[in-house]
């Protein structure tokens, strides 16, 4: 008779960055058409809610400036940040600079945007971040930070190696 033991696996990433890009501040209020009525604010409490069910540590940051969103970048290797969610905003379309400060700190990240880009001006259907991206998450609005979170949580650390037994 063989016996089966249970191995409990716990999430590969305990530490995460979420950065929301320029004038997503004014969530809620701003063509609501196109982004929908939720604020911020909202999203970054749902966030942190799920977060903190998992036992994640979970931090937003949101700049309107390119240097600002990099320099936070920087600080997140330092700090032992695990993963970034990132919504690049306008910044998509136009900023090497973020792209190559997500290379440099090698932590892997999720593209998030709540509008489908590829639906809308032309100017909007290039991602200077999406080839180097795990993922992308498109087009569902707020939902799709969430789906980012989701997809962190569910990476699994791999059961330790048993030793030759």
């Amino acid at each position: 008779m063989t016996a089966t033991r249970s191995i409990r696996r716990s999430p590969r990433y305990r530490k995460v960055l979420v950065l929301h890009g320029p004038n997503l501040n004014l969530l809620g209020t701003r063509e609501p058409e196109t982004y929908g009525h939720t604020t911020l604010a909202d999203i970054d409490t749902a966030l942190a809610e799920r977060a903190a069910k998992a036992g994640m540590s979970l931090e937003t940051f949101q700049s309107n400036h390119e240097g600002a969103l990099v320099d936070r970048i920087h600080a997140a290797r330092a700090e032992g940040v695990e993963f970034i969610i990132i919504n690049p905003a306008a910044f998509t379309h136009t900023s090497v600079a973020l792209r190559d400060a997500l290379a440099g700190v090698a932590i892997p990240f999720v593209e998030v945007h709540l509008s489908n880009v590829h639906r809308r001006e032309s100017f909007r259907h290039h991602s200077y971040f999406s080839d180097v991206a795990v993922g992308v998450v498109c087009g569902l609005g707020w939902q799709g930070y969430l789906l980012a979170l989701d997809y962190v949580l569910g990476q699994e650390q791999p059961p330790p190696e048993s030793s030759g037994s």
